[in-house]
């Protein structure tokens, strides 16, 4: 006799009640978020829409005057600006979008440019080189630091690694020289290694038995730096920066900004690109492999191929993240509304401006409702980009269910 026939019928009734009572529920809660989603951008579009045409309270605001340089007075030619709140007698406030624009994509620009080749190198050599040992390991304490709160890395990078740096700007450099070429070499030394050796530091660990090569590097570079600093730099660093280049330091700039960012978006992008690296129908790289491919002709030939979409989704979602990122900038960046190429000066993201700017901005006034305009304009991207995001991963699902149906 079947299960459900030798189920009294009251307990079948109230079981079915419950499932539908918890389906109802994750219903209606999927459809709140997107309620409350919905809801937050019509909020923010109704509240920027006055700006764009005169009432009593607030004067029309040109686009031109937001996204073009502007004449201020006791200014020599038009320029970007954003100051809001001047002192008395400073003249008009400024409400020039673009510098907070600037920031705000600088900051992301230089996180990714950190995160995503060692999240994806990470990614790589997890999914096909790493041990599953040391994988089950260190895969969910990559991903915990996902959870790590914005304002304790914000408050690391503006109070440590910044003064840190500020002290120790020619050690920096040598390990920004230093760290590329020793990985390679470390990598060269060991595909030259005899088949002993190869046993003893098998692939699959390299993640554990690099760790003593990279303090060897960090020994060579604190060696190295005073000596770089004296025979090119002629002394300092910063003097020769700014003599040679007219770059000046700033104690917290985009680059520590990229840094902070940079670790807090690569666990995600981590997590993300190694799904996809991962979930390659192993019948692909098995073929590969009996063809004769090595495992990095696979890898570059094969499973990147396939798993390109939802590498670049990874990306994405990273991207997103760094644009919205607000504690990180706001403790780490100086911000100061400027808007420049060097990558030492501090900068000021729309987030950031939010969070400082809109207790103090009288509600209703221009002030106010540009930094609304600049939330919606955060809405947006990142509402679209992690759109995008997610509809890639899930024609990459579908890529992957039709391989395994052929295999």
């Amino acid at each position: 006799m079947s299960d459900s026939a030798s189920t009294p019928p009251l307990r079948r009734s109230v079981r079915q009640t419950r499932d539908r009572l918890a389906t109802a529920l994750i219903t209606a809660g999927g459809i709140g978020v997107i309620v409350a989603v919905m809801a937050i951008g019509i909020f923010l579009a109704v509240e920027v829409l006055p700006l764009f045409w005169s009432s009593a309270d607030t004067p029309r605001i040109d686009l031109q005057a937001l996204w073009l340089p502007q004449p201020y007075t006791g200014l020599e030619a038009p320029v970007h600006r954003w100051q809001p709140a001047l002192p008395e007698g400073g003249g008009e406030p400024r409400f020039g979008m673009l510098p907070l624009v600037w920031g705000t994509l600088e900051a992301a620009a230089w996180s990714l440019v950190i995160a995503v080749p060692l999240a994806l190198g990470a990614a790589a050599h997890s999914a096909l080189f790493m041990s599953p040992r040391l994988r089950a390991r260190l895969r969910p304490t990559l991903e915990l630091m996902e959870a790590m709160p914005g304002v304790v890395i914000g408050f690391v990078a503006g109070l440590v690694l910044a003064p840190w740096l500020d002290n120790h700007l020619a050690l920096g450099a040598a390990l920004l020289i230093l760290l590329p070429p020793g990985v390679l070499l470390a990598g060269g030394l060991w595909s030259r290694l005899g088949g002993r050796l190869h046993q003893r530091l098998p692939m699959g660990w390299a993640a554990v038995w690099l760790m003593p090569w990279l303090l060897v590097i960090w020994g060579l570079a604190v060696w190295l730096a005073p000596l770089l600093e004296a025979w090119w730099f002629g002394g300092s660093l910063r003097t020769w920066l700014e003599v040679h280049l007219g770059l000046e330091y700033a104690n917290r700039n985009a680059i520590i900004v990229g840094m902070a960012m940079g670790f807090a978006v690569m666990p995600s992008i981590y997590a993300l690109a190694e799904d996809a690296l991962s979930g390659v129908p192993g019948n692909l790289v098995e073929g590969a492999e009996a063809l004769g491919a090595t495992r990095w002709q696979t890898l570059w030939k094969v499973v990147l191929p396939a798993a390109g979409p939802g590498v670049l989704s990874a990306v994405m979602i990273g991207a997103g993240r760094a644009v919205g990122e607000t504690m990180i900038v706001l403790m780490a960046s100086g911000n100061t509304a400027l808007m420049t190429a060097n990558p030492l000066d501090g900068l000021r993201s729309m987030a950031a401006s939010i969070a400082i700017e809109l207790p103090e901005a009288a509600p209703g006034g221009t002030h106010y409702r540009l930094l609304l305009l600049a939330a919606l304009l955060l809405f947006a991207f990142t509402f679209c980009v992690n759109t995008l995001a997610e509809v890639v991963r899930a024609r990459l699902r579908r890529r992957y269910r039709r391989m395994e149906g052929l295999a």
